[in-house]
């Protein structure tokens, strides 16, 4: 992809592609590390289904929200596992939508649909 883009456009992103970036903004990782780590955050098992993971992945890298890259040192790693970065693009991405979700927030406390000091 070539010249500015706006992250807007993306808005607002599928719950599974923001738990996906938000991993990826803690570290490179493989696809079932993605799984797991997303089950960890939400306490949610099979948030993140293997097929539809792989489709969102091939997704990301066309709208350059992530790119493969290299495993990690010999020993450590799988050979058959492929490893995920999250690109600049797509950390300007996640934060949009984090920026939209605070707004949510902020106006659904607003209107006491969330009290004050209640998790959001």
């Amino acid at each position: 992809m070539s010249g500015p883009r706006d992250p807007a456009v993306f808005l607002p992103l599928k719950p599974d592609v923001f738990a996906i970036l938000l991993v990826l903004l803690e570290g490179d990782a493989h696809g079932y590390r993605m799984i797991k780590a997303a089950e960890e955050r939400t306490g949610r098992r099979g948030q993140l289904q293997t097929g539809a993971l792989y489709r969102l992945l091939r997704q990301m890298l066309d709208q350059d929200l992530v790119r493969e890259v290299e495993a990690p040192a010999a020993g450590e790693h799988d050979e058959r596992r492929r490893y995920y970065r999250i690109t600049p693009f797509g950390r300007e991405v996640a934060e949009a939508e984090a920026e939209r979700m605070a707004e949510l927030v902020s106006l659904s406390r607003r209107h006491q649909l969330i009290k004050e000091g209640e998790p959001a």
